[in-house]
């Protein structure tokens, strides 16, 4: 019997759809969307808005606003320096056993994936750079040889993801972010961990004061039912 592939349900393309503006920061954090405004958006019906709505608001993307609509998840600042302070414990540790455990082939092709860039103000390069990123790194817990390192930067990348699409936008940093993964790349390749230790605490704190920085520009005032009748948002 054959088996025919099937397309995601409506509900599914929808929440797809949706989740995605929110990770790339077309729907901005803490902005207010109404579900009639979303179906209009996707071309859909109230259903699967509701739906992936719902699924959304379990992943913590959306916060609902009771009888008004919805609200995208705010990023704060203590949500930032939770993450980066995570990132910074388990990075340095995947560098340092990369560089002491790694095959000379596994460390050859972490350099030859080092070099990647993104253009500033496009968006649509902004996806495919944090992609090539996040796989850069979670290559380095690979090479590691430590399992649970790899689930943890799969994770802490994930979490990233939305943050980073705010940093970048701040200022063209591409030509520097792609001289750090490079830098990083040969000194694990010249199996030098202190160094592969100092240049990935380096990227993470200049990361970090970018990302900080592009949270405060974009800070908005705390959305409640009052608010949004006052100023007629919904």
């Amino acid at each position: 019997m054959m088996i025919q592939n099937q397309k995601p349900s409506l509900s599914l393309q929808t929440y797809q759809l949706i989740k995605e503006d929110i990770v790339t920061c077309v729907l901005d954090p803490g902005q207010f969307i109404a579900q009639a405004d979303l179906a209009e958006r996707y071309k859909v019906g109230i259903t699967p808005v509701r739906e992936a709505l719902r699924q959304l608001t379990q992943e913590g993307f959306v916060q609902p606003l009771p009888r008004l609509g919805y609200i995208v998840s705010p990023i704060t600042s203590q949500d930032v320096q939770e993450i980066f302070e995570l990132r910074e414990i388990f990075e340095t540790a995947s560098v340092r056993l990369a560089a002491e455990r790694g095959t000379n082939e596994s460390l050859l092709e972490l350099v030859n994936d080092s070099e990647f860039t993104y253009t500033y103000k496009d968006r649509h390069s902004y996806t495919r750079f944090l992609n090539q990123n996040a796989e850069f790194h979670i290559l380095i817990a690979s090479i590691s040889g430590n399992n649970r390192l790899i689930v943890m930067e799969s994770k802490i990348m994930d979490e990233l993801n939305r943050v980073f699409h705010l940093g970048l936008d701040l200022r063209d940093s591409a030509e520097e972010m792609r001289e750090d993964h490079v830098a990083l790349a040969n000194a694990i390749y010249k199996r030098d961990s202190q160094a592969a230790e100092k240049l990935a605490r380096t990227e993470i704190i200049r990361s970090r004061e970018r990302v900080m920085e592009a949270i405060k520009r974009h800070q908005k005032p705390l959305l409640t039912p009052t608010t949004l009748i006052k100023n007629n948002i919904y």
